[in-house]
């Protein structure tokens, strides 16, 4: 389970978020929404353990997030984060050395299903190719938690279209826990089970997706707009 008890953090002078409070269950999908600046990648990066919150607790198993929450969980960043000078596999083999959860195996197969070249180097590849290559390092790992930030961000529609496919076939909802935020919300909707919606770094919602869709009889963008309306 991840918890957060009215955390608050601030750089400087700006407060990214306000005190903001949810706890999540194991074994779901969780889509982090919201508009850029509202607070959604501080939250990933508190709950990995990057960044400590100005006041509040963030618990990933009941264990405070710090840096060594990383044996727990696994962050893939909306920014590039690979040596540039390895090759597709030696980029694999860097991750399988770090991370005793890596799964090879698993990671060999996400490099076949992404069609990625394993010989070539990380800055010859195009920036779909980078961000299928961010997929198969963060989800070959057998990792309880799973955290994406912007997984979809700039790519085109068939490189999302492998990704959401991948997002489907590799995780293990028995074991794995999916937080990730994203601005594609029409891809991603499938997938999701609960959202939470954050507006200037306070939660506006949080809400089954199916209940969104049954009750209110709204897709998840013209429900965010609503919200972000009233």
């Amino acid at each position: 389970m991840i918890q957060l008890e009215d955390v608050s953090k601030r750089y400087l002078t700006k407060k990214a978020l306000k005190g903001i409070s949810f706890q999540i269950e194991p074994g779901h999908i969780i889509g982090l929404i919201g508009s850029n600046g509202s607070g959604k990648s501080t939250t990933l990066k508190l709950i990995s353990g990057l960044i400590c919150p100005t006041r509040g607790t963030v618990l990933v198993d009941g264990q405070m997030a710090n840096r060594r929450i990383c044996s727990k969980v696994a962050y893939l960043s909306e920014l590039d984060s690979y040596y540039s000078f390895f090759t597709v596999k030696q980029t694999v083999d860097f991750y399988n050395q770090t991370f005793s959860d890596f799964n090879r195996e698993k990671a060999e197969e996400m490099l076949d299903f992404m069609k990625l070249d394993r010989s070539q180097k990380v800055k010859h590849l195009s920036k779909g190719n980078r961000g299928r290559l961010k997929i198969v390092v963060t989800l070959a790992r057998d990792a309880p938690f799973i955290l994406m930030d912007e997984p979809l961000s700039g790519l085109d529609p068939m490189v999302r279209q492998s990704i959401v496919k991948s997002l489907i076939s590799f995780i293990d909802l028995e074991k794995q826990t999916v937080i990730l935020t994203t601005h594609e919300l029409q891809e991603i909707e499938p997938l999701l089970d609960t959202v939470i919606l954050i507006k200037d770094g306070a939660i506006l919602d949080v809400k089954r997706v199916e209940d969104i869709r049954s009750k209110e009889n709204l897709n998840l963008v013209d429900w965010m707009v609503k919200k972000y309306g009233q």
